[in-house]
């Protein structure tokens, strides 16, 4: 009855989401596709996705659990109001939320990767 749920948003989903929006969101998630998991490009897309998609008060008994996470991350996206450049602001924002996060966290022991700039 159960689908394999994951506690947060996971990203082996992130190739099923690249079709469905348009072509600046289709960029972003060719670029993160084939970073490690712990760059923080991929880190900030999860991070949005979590966001977007509710996860944090999913329960694993609710219908939206049931359904896998990447049938919820789906439907999120295909209702979402506002265009890829909405969700290209909330990644940005993610983004340095992220980074700023690793620079605070790994001061002074040289740890820590910083996304490139990109447009």
């Amino acid at each position: 009855m159960y689908t394999k749920n994951e506690l947060m948003f996971p990203p082996h989903v992130i190739p099923q989401l690249r079709d469905q929006r348009g072509p600046e969101w289709q960029k972003l998630v060719d670029r993160v596709l084939g970073l490690e998991d712990d760059h923080p490009e991929l880190l900030a897309f999860c991070l949005m996705m979590i966001r977007i998609d509710g996860c944090m008060e999913c329960e694993t008994d609710s219908y939206r659990a049931m359904r896998g996470c990447d049938n919820c991350a789906i439907q999120t996206l295909r209702r979402l109001k506002g265009g890829d450049r909405e969700l290209l602001k909330q990644y940005k924002a993610s983004l340095k939320e992220v980074e700023d996060f690793v620079s605070v966290n790994h001061r002074g022991n040289g740890g820590g990767r910083k996304a490139e700039s990109r447009k």
